[in-house]
């Protein structure tokens, strides 16, 4: 185990704008993990319910949405299992390898025809891939500063828009070639983004990141890891055994499947918090730090429950509710996908020179928060306005759609970078990549609800739907910026 002074020596502190050099192997291998997993869910929803003669599976449109948004949560629910592979046996950069791999034959059998069975196999191999590599390689960048450097959240913004350049160029081509040409063609061409990103990796690695990631945080010994293996090699026999009879039976329906994560999404952050609290390896101050951690995560619950409906109910409004024509021209319902993406790339560079120039007289974490849920919440407020004023027989100017992607942009820029430099900071050192799982685990959590919520969504209940959602999202950012004082008593010096 190495102190957190070697580590940050070990990697060449200039040599990406000003920022460490291990800054850009971690943002371009990001850059094609993340430019595989949204080419896929680009067109994920249509090709779910899209007719077998277009292409699709046909299945109905409130089960494809559930299904997208399980599969959305258990992608960040796996995280919890990579954070504890990462720490307990491989380290960091090892995990992010394997789960590169396993991603890459998650988008490779889809790449090819078939019915629901390979759609359910991919699906098992992205989830259990992005588990390893997705919060490993948020917790290097972490690594590659010192605690207290001012450059830390300019770094994760600049990490995070090398994030949203893939997902801007993956649904404008993979979602381009999926919806005109052929579906499984979009699919290969995601497993080729997977390739690209694990060549960058490998590559830079060694001059790049020094010892960041390579050492394993709270090593088992060989009698703890041959017990603990066997336990789940015989955990996951049973489940698998266990799932395939309920599946046999016909008690283990897509909604009783659906149901179960829902309640999964609650239980296990839960559980979490709990266990690394009363763990003897968390000190005092780390106890009181995870406390103030609390309201943060379910702030950010809040905040992607809103925001990770862009890829289901909004991507079928875009398909059935917006006027996609532009004079002569046909706009593609995917290419709404890229909007999110494509305002962060704009804009998360002028966030990352406003911190960096703010300083110590930034608003704290708990208040850009706050604001973040503002803007989520106002992203569907906005959304009622048309409705209300066309009803929702008529199709509605894509300007709308584009307003509330922009909004919630705006709430993201404020809260999910900063949440990634916050976890870095508040995280007991025993449970280091864990808690970067945990942070995930705000989006799984979210998703696992909005399995069950989206089922609410109808053009007649539209007004309704977007307007309850919205306020809730206004009134827990109140309260939040109401608790700032108090949740910054408990973090203890961290701001």
């Amino acid at each position: 185990m190495f102190s957190k002074d070697e580590i940050v020596k070990s990697v060449p502190q200039k040599g990406f704008f000003g920022h460490p050099k291990g800054l850009m192997s971690l943002f371009f291998t990001e850059f094609w993990e993340r430019f595989s997993y949204y080419g896929m869910r680009a067109i994920l929803i249509y090709y779910m319910y899209y007719e077998v003669t277009q292409g699709g599976l046909g299945l109905d449109r409130t089960t494809a949405n559930s299904i997208m948004a399980v599969y959305g949560s258990l992608v960040y629910m796996s995280g919890i299992i990579g954070g504890w592979i990462a720490d307990r046996l491989l380290g960091t950069t090892r995990t992010v390898f394997y789960g590169g791999i396993l991603i890459m034959l998650g988008h490779i059998v889809l790449s090819f025809p078939g019915g629901i069975t390979p759609l359910f196999i991919s699906m098992v191999l992205i989830i259990i891939g992005t588990g390893l590599l997705k919060p490993n390689i948020s917790s290097i960048v972490g690594d590659l500063y010192s605690e207290k450097d001012v450059r830390r959240d300019s770094g994760f913004s600049i990490f995070y828009m090398g994030i949203n350049m893939g997902g801007f160029l993956a649904p404008l081509i993979v979602g381009t070639v999926g919806l005109e040409y052929n579906f499984h063609l979009g699919f290969g061409l995601a497993a080729v983004g997977m390739a690209l990103g694990l060549i960058v990796f490998l590559l830079t690695k060694k001059n790049n990141l020094g010892l960041a990631g390579s050492y394993v945080p709270n090593p088992m010994s060989k009698e703890e890891r041959k017990k603990v293996l066997t336990q789940i090699g015989i955990g996951l026999l049973i489940v698998l055994v266990l799932g395939y009879i309920l599946i046999q039976q016909g008690i283990m329906t897509i909604d009783v499947f659906t149901m179960t994560v829902s309640i999964l999404g609650i239980v296990i952050p839960t559980l979490y918090f709990i266990l690394m609290y009363r763990s003897n390896r968390t000190t005092a101050d780390e106890k009181s730090r995870l406390l103030a951690y609390i309201p943060l995560f379910v702030s950010a619950m809040m905040f992607w429950a809103i925001q990770e409906q862009g890829s289901n109910i909004l991507a079928q409004y875009a398909d059935e509710r917006v006027n996609l024509m532009i004079g002569s021209f046909k706009i593609s319902p995917a290419w709404f996908q890229s909007l999110n993406p494509l305002f962060i790339i704009t804009l998360a560079p002028i966030f990352a020179w406003l911190w960096v120039k703010l300083g110590d007289r930034q608003p704290s974490t708990p208040k850009k928060f706050s604001f973040g849920l503002f803007f989520a919440g106002m992203s569907f407020i906005v959304m009622i306005i048309p409705a209300y004023m066309n009803g929702t027989e008529t199709l509605v100017n894509p300007f709308w759609l584009v307003l509330s992607f922009f909004l919630v942009v705006l709430g993201e820029l404020l809260l999910s970078p900063v949440g990634l430099s916050a976890t870095t900071k508040l995280a007991p050192g025993a449970f280091a990549a864990q808690t970067m799982s945990l942070w995930f685990m705000t989006n799984a959590s979210a998703q696992a609800i909005n399995a069950q919520v989206v089922k609410l969504y109808k053009p007649e209940t539209e007004i309704l739907y977007f307007g309850v959602i919205g306020v809730i999202a206004l009134v827990i950012g109140l309260l939040l910026y109401l608790m700032t004082p108090l949740i910054q008593k408990y973090m203890r010096g961290v701001k």
